[in-house]
């Protein structure tokens, strides 16, 4: 990328951010000037591939119901996860769990006070680490997430991919020159502010930067072009059709135990297929399981379509309501319960989603 003239000032850029940070910046989080590093833990943890806006609710339910380290600890996994349901990646969830009882028991309730000692906590790279330990302890450690990326990317025209080795080391070496050592957990704070509100993704408010003058992006016409990424995401379509077992007023559930996506959540028996299938492929599949017999069942319904966007992954599939007419005892590991105790399980969204729209959703025979 050609760079004009202006260049950036490095020595003025954190003076300028905290400038407006001081005077212009109006956004709001509960967790913005929290000092206790079990909070700000939570809220790191939680806003881990998630918007701000989903993930308020979830920190000031986890907040009120653990409102210290060894509530937490204390907590059933299942209970936990119940309160977690709905955030996703759930592998979020297990290491807030292993790091809690890790730090209730191991560590007395003293949250660890280093750079280091945080980052080997489960779940916590480079960017949180460096963001507990200036928010918390005022640590000189700069954070680098997509916010950070974005300003940097665009106020001093790195075309170099953020997704490499290469693009992580400049990165991470300009955003530790530029960072406040004396302020680190304000300006950590108002770079992701100012990417969030100012230097957003798409429709950023150039005419309102305080950059605008030497920003080169800006300057050359590459707002919209950086920051740049070289790896493109492969989506996995998978397809799950759940059977809704019912044996008078009780139906079938099992835990997700595997190293998969959902693991430790519940769901109903499910058949996975690489491909759509038919209903009545589905059922001679159960019936290979042992799940159902040949006529010890009659079919009562069928979903629509469901569909669901994971990261990586396209979820889609179909809710088979079957009542069976003698209760199968094939699965040792199946619960059986009535609907009004299935609040108290954790599902993923995907089932949530039919649980709410109920028997309006499908196709009654």
């Amino acid at each position: 990328m050609k760079k004009t003239s202006p260049q950036p000032a490095k020595n003025k850029f954190a003076p300028l951010l905290l400038k407006w940070n001081n005077e212009k910046n109006t956004r709001q989080m509960p967790w913005k000037g929290e000092k206790d590093p079990y909070k700000i833990w939570l809220s790191e943890i939680i806003l881990q591939q998630t918007r701000v806006e989903q993930g308020l609710n979830y920190y000031n339910n986890f907040i009120k119901t653990f409102p210290d380290i060894h509530k937490l600890a204390k907590a059933p996994d299942a209970t936990i996860f119940k309160l977690w349901e709905g955030l996703g990646y759930y592998t979020r969830c297990r290491n807030l769990i292993a790091s809690a009882k890790y730090i209730s028991k191991e560590l007395k309730g003293k949250f660890p006070g280093t750079y280091d000692d945080i980052k080997a906590l489960k779940g916590v790279g480079p960017y949180t680490a460096a963001a507990i330990a200036s928010f918390a302890f005022n640590l000189p450690y700069a954070v680098v997430d997509g916010n950070v990326f974005r300003v940097l990317a665009r106020i001093f025209g790195i075309a170099t991919p953020t997704d490499t080795t290469e693009g992580k080391k400049i990165f991470t070496a300009l955003a530790e020159e530029l960072l406040d050592k004396k302020q680190p957990g304000l300006y950590n704070q108002a770079i992701m502010d100012f990417g969030a509100v100012i230097c957003k993704p798409t429709a950023p408010l150039c005419p309102q930067c305080i950059f605008n003058k030497s920003c080169l992006a800006y300057l050359t016409n590459q707002v919209a072009a950086l920051p740049v990424k070289e790896k493109k995401i492969t989506i996995k379509k998978r397809w799950f059709y759940y059977l809704i077992l019912e044996y008078k007023n009780e139906t079938a559930i099992l835990q997700r135990t595997a190293k998969d996506i959902w693991q430790d959540l519940y769901e109903f028996p499910m058949v996975e297929a690489a491909n759509e299938l038919t209903v009545k492929k589905i059922l001679q599949t159960a019936e290979k399981k042992n799940w159902i017999t040949k006529n010890g069942y009659e079919l009562v319904a069928v979903s629509p379509l469901y569909k669901q966007q994971l990261s990586h992954q396209l979820i889609a599939g179909q809710f088979i309501r079957i009542q069976l007419k003698k209760k199968s005892l094939q699965e040792k590991n199946w619960i059986w319960l009535t609907k009004n105790k299935m609040g108290k399980y954790a599902f993923p969204q995907f089932i949530n989603q039919y649980l709410k729209e109920g028997v309006q959703s499908q196709v009654l025979f």
